[in-house]
């Protein structure tokens, strides 16, 4: 019968400590799905409310009205690509330049964009890393455990059953508790990644409809001004 705390009993340090950077990293894991999912599930909620609230300002020419109502809503990666833009603009607009406001609008919302896509990705390197290195790492354990079954081969004497099943055990827990750890990470690794893309190419979608929308209703008055 299989007696996990036997096993357990028997590891020996080198094997508990690849036991415990599993654990830890089976933990980091976790802590990272659960961290961006909840920041999805706000994003989206709060993107979407604030969608709404911004076609309606857009559509009356409040831009003004569209940069307050973007910094109270902090969870939106939306809100906070608009209320770049629009904040942009108007101080562009008011202080001038030999730069048209809507080309420094587009300067900044590419790079607004960028920022807003890496903070989308955040902590997905720990993920991707978990999902390598963690069959490695419970690999590094059944090396151990396959050291400690030959222990037992040379403390009896004899290479029967008794002196390696253990050794044998603790090397096959190891492996299982890597592939355990790693397995998941991947899934979750490949599950968040599509969510991140998906709001990302929201965000380039939003990026272009706003500039499109200068241009409509503030690129001729700019023309006519440079002339």
């Amino acid at each position: 019968m299989f007696d996990f705390g036997k096993i357990l009993g028997h590891m020996g340090v080198p094997a508990m400590t690849i036991a415990s950077v599993l654990l830890l990293m089976a933990i980091a894991s976790l802590a990272v799905f659960i961290e961006r999912l909840v920041a999805y599930q706000r994003s989206r909620a709060a993107s979407r409310r604030f969608a709404l609230e911004a076609r309606a300002l857009l559509d009356a020419d409040q831009t003004d009205a569209l940069v307050k109502k973007a910094e109270a809503q902090r969870h939106s990666h939306l809100a906070r690509l608009l209320g770049t833009g629009a904040k942009t603009y108007l101080t562009a607009a008011s202080k001038g330049g030999k730069v048209s406001p809507i080309e420094l609008t587009r300067r900044e919302l590419d790079r607004a964009t960028e920022s807003l896509a890496a903070d989308v990705k955040r902590g997905m390197g720990v993920l991707a890393s978990v999902g390598s290195v963690a069959p490695f790492v419970g690999l590094l354990g059944t090396v151990f455990g396959i050291i400690t079954a030959f222990q037992g081969i040379a403390k009896e004497g004899s290479g029967g059953l008794g002196a390696v099943s253990l050794g044998i055990a603790e090397a096959l827990v190891e492996t299982a508790f890597g592939l355990m750890v790693a397995i998941p990470a991947v899934l979750a690794y490949n599950w968040l990644t599509t969510q991140g893309d998906t709001i990302v190419l929201a965000l380039e979608q939003a990026r272009g409809e706003f500039l499109d929308f200068l241009e409509a209703r503030h690129g001729q008055s700019e023309a006519a001004h440079g002339k």
